[in-house]
């Protein structure tokens, strides 16, 4: 019979190693139970979802990190700590992209062409498309992450495995190159 490995073992051999079967014990061990409290603040299953998968990658990858000594928390009150978080970064992107979307359709004229209509011509006319080809992909990773996926730079940061500064270099000159062929 296997020892089960206390969650403070579990995180430093994580840390360590990046061991697999112990980041999944950590997953099966406190993944439902932060779902179900998530859920409890927010009725959007795939928002949750998201936070879930979001708080655990912040474990894996190491931009979560939990410190034993001299805390008076546990495992379940850090992880919860960085799923509410999440989630709140996650409900306030939605609820400011929403607000803006509004905002931006009651200014616009009816006869005037939508900047979604715009892109869209583009893409069917192979300008945007063929701009966007031609950007190298570690360019087009950034623009995916922080443009389509609406992640922040720190988040794009962790995703790419990249410090933050190398995100908003590549996202400038990404946008730089595409407005220099657009034009």
């Amino acid at each position: 019979m296997r020892e089960t490995r206390s969650d403070g073992d579990l995180l430093r051999a994580i840390a360590a190693d990046g061991d697999r079967r112990a980041f999944e014990e950590l997953y099966r061990r406190y993944a439902p139970w932060l779902g179900a409290r998530l859920r409890g603040r927010c009725a959007d299953a795939g928002i949750v979802d998201d936070v879930v998968q979001e708080t655990f990658l912040a474990v894996w990858r190491g931009s979560a990190r939990y410190r034993e000594e001299g805390t008076t928390g546990d495992v379940a009150g850090w992880l919860w700590r960085i799923g509410s978080r999440r989630l709140i970064d996650a409900l306030r992107g939605d609820g400011a992209r929403g607000r803006l979307r509004q905002t931006l359709s009651r200014l616009r004229h009816r006869d005037e062409a939508s900047a979604e209509e715009r892109v869209l011509a583009g893409v069917e006319h192979g300008d945007l498309a063929g701009a966007l080809v031609r950007l190298s992909p570690e360019l087009r990773a950034v623009l995916q992450a922080t443009v389509i996926d609406g992640l922040t730079t720190r988040e794009a940061s962790v995703l790419l495995g990249i410090p933050p500064g190398t995100v908003k270099t590549r996202a400038l000159r990404a946008r730089k190159q595409l407005r220099e062929e657009l034009a």
